[in-house]
């Protein structure tokens, strides 16, 4: 890591294993300076890689505190909330939907 960012070589790799696997897409999402999420849920399951900035990631009443390199998965359904550092954040998901 430089700057607390991952690469974009890394984003390659991270890119490859998901698709090998069956995920439907993989994407890098940007999120703006402290930028709040409400509770939502998505159709599909979620495991993604913070690759710059920070975030809060809020399921089931528990709060994570995720910084670069750091992952999560959010199952298809489940009910979660985000909230986005003073320089916003960057993070890879891979996204597959149930089947």
């Amino acid at each position: 890591m430089d700057n607390g960012t991952l690469s974009a070589s890394t984003y390659d790799a991270f890119r490859a294993h998901p698709l090998l696997r069956g995920a439907d897409e993989v994407l890098e999402r940007h999120w703006a300076p402290g930028q709040v999420v409400e509770e939502h849920t998505h159709p599909f399951d979620a495991d993604a890689v913070v690759s710059a900035g920070e975030m809060w990631l809020t399921r089931a009443g528990v709060t994570e505190h995720l910084r670069a390199g750091d992952t999560f998965r959010v199952p298809a359904g489940t009910p979660h909330s985000e909230r986005y550092g003073p320089q916003g954040a960057t993070y890879w998901v891979a996204r597959r939907k149930p089947r």
